[in-house]
């Protein structure tokens, strides 16, 4: 039997469209909403987008808490259905706790200068001009592909593999699965190389080959960082996150039947 969620201070956050402020409107009442540096939860209302501005923005105070997101978006592959008049302590006392671990980026810019971020889905890098870019490919130390030429290629979690993942083809990975996806963008060489898929343990780089002349920029979820020579990531075990899920509607089960689409 699983066990029943007990947050005492929850805190209340919106997007700025116009359906995420009327639901705000809506659920106002319900609750004495606290604080977000004071709550022990937070109920999330929008879309993706505004989901992961949320955890960044708790990964940036290093103060993360339990987020309980209803969708007000598009997609809402990370949020729960929204639904009107419905208890909000009620849902989140029965909801079910996902563990999810961002990527950890650390790189290295053509200037010298040094940068770590997190991302939740995925690390892209990604050519600037109308140059393909060359990229070096290693895992744990190792080189595995001396010279990709691309568009770009990515690292992407379990959470993030059916966002740009999915799209550029590469595989959707379960939740539980303790695995990264490798992932080309537009390869032309090695020109049938598709892609890796990884244990999360794994720590990848990439060297930028001719950086001058084929300049390559890299993207963590929304923060992006241009003209990068050396880019190294690794699964960041010390910054989980917690999503809240309603039964039946958890994000390992809507990874699950994403791959049933047609």
């Amino acid at each position: 039997m699983t066990k029943a969620n007990s947050f005492r201070k929850l805190a209340l956050l919106a997007s700025d469209t116009e359906r995420a402020q009327q639901a705000y409107d809506e659920l106002l009442p319900q609750h004495d909403w606290s604080p977000l540096h004071e709550a022990d939860a937070a109920v999330i209302l929008g879309g993706d987008g505004f989901m992961l501005s949320t955890l960044h923005q708790m990964l940036d105070s290093k103060r993360v808490i339990p987020v309980y997101g209803m969708n007000l978006g598009t997609v809402g592959f990370l949020m729960n259905r929204y639904r009107v008049g419905a208890s909000i302590e009620r849902r989140l006392n029965k909801a079910r706790s996902i563990a999810i671990a961002p990527i950890r980026m650390d790189a290295v810019t053509q200037s010298g200068e040094n940068h770590s971020i997190c991302a939740i889905n995925e690390v892209s890098l990604l050519r600037e001009t109308r140059q393909t870019a060359k990229i070096e490919v290693s895992v744990d130390d190792r080189v595995r592909i001396k010279e990709l030429v691309c568009d770009g290629v990515l690292v992407a979690t379990p959470a993030g593999s059916t966002a740009y993942n999915l799209s550029a083809n590469g595989p959707i990975l379960p939740l539980d699965s303790e695995l990264l996806a490798l992932t080309p963008i537009s390869a032309f060489r090695p020109r049938r190389w598709r892609g890796a898929i990884l244990p999360d343990r794994s720590t990848i780089r990439f060297n930028v080959h001719e950086a001058d002349k084929r300049p390559v920029s890299v993207v963590a979820d929304q923060k992006e960082l241009r003209d990068v020579a050396e880019v190294t990531m690794a699964i960041a075990r010390d910054s989980e996150l917690t999503l809240l899920f309603d039964p039946g509607h958890a994000l390992d089960e809507r990874i699950v039947a994403e791959q049933f689409v047609v």
